[in-house]
């Protein structure tokens, strides 16, 4: 329908401008007008017709574009950085489209990234409640015991709450280096979570990839290659969101 209603935060998500959150966050900070009009309001509603425009530059919807990219380490997940170092769009410079990475991996974490212009798209993905799948594999320094891993599974206490249920499988554990090689597979994204949850034990991470999004996987790429996503793909990813599977 032609008339049909949306929140502003989500026209905005939708343009690819950046994710809803954050157009809560531009809307309330009166950066956001409808038909030239200043609107701070979060409930607010606007029609296809209407002219939304975010620091008095009018937005357009554009084309969506999803991608796959393989993180190197020290690399920042970000559009750009203060500092001067590397950031992940830094990869994309020929694109025309500005794009925006769905989540975070740490500076010293490599692995499966996803890139995107679809703020809408970056919430199904990131929002805790619709339990994306990630598979990270952690070479840690020690021993771990099987009820450590029984814990991991079950879910620690960390300083931000209770982590949820966890896959853990040990790979691999070398006595001379006495070190072991654990991947795990977790539903949340919070900040740093999975070397968290080690160090939780006291176990240092000496190296961290995430080897899969859902089912996603780095299957022919190397690190700081990427690839554009196909609407099957894309789908999938959705309904995994929508359904809330692990």
């Amino acid at each position: 329908m032609t008339n049909e209603l949306e929140r502003l935060q989500k026209r905005i998500a939708k343009s690819g401008y950046t994710s809803r959150r954050k157009a809560e966050t531009l809307i309330q900070e009166g950066r956001v007008k409808v038909n030239n009009v200043i609107v701070t309001e979060l409930g607010t509603k606007v029609r296809p017709s209407d002219q939304v425009s975010v620091d008095d530059v009018p937005l357009e919807l554009e084309d969506k574009l999803y991608i796959l990219f393989y993180k190197p380490t020290q690399v920042i997940t970000s559009v750009s950085d203060d500092r001067g170092r590397k950031v992940v769009t830094d990869y994309f410079d020929d694109l025309e489209t500005r794009i925006f990475p769905v989540g975070r991996l740490d500076y010293d974490t490599s692995g499966v990234l996803l890139l995107t212009n679809d703020g809408e798209f970056t919430n199904l993905m990131t929002h805790p409640k619709y339990k994306i799948s990630k598979t990270y594999v952690a070479k840690i320094e020690g021993y771990i015991l099987r009820e450590q891993i029984k814990e991991l599974e079950r879910g620690i206490q960390l300083e931000d709450g209770i982590t949820q249920p966890a896959k853990v499988k040990l790979k691999k554990q070398n006595k001379e280096k006495n070190s072991s090689l654990v991947e795990m597979t977790i539903t949340e994204g919070r900040n740093r979570q999975v070397r968290r949850m080690f160090e939780y034990f006291g176990f240092k991470v000496q190296k961290l990839t995430r080897t899969s999004f859902g089912p996603l996987d780095l299957k022919g790429l190397g690190a700081g290659e990427g690839r554009v996503l196909s609407p099957h793909e894309v789908k999938t990813l959705r309904q995994l969101a929508q359904k809330g599977e692990i």
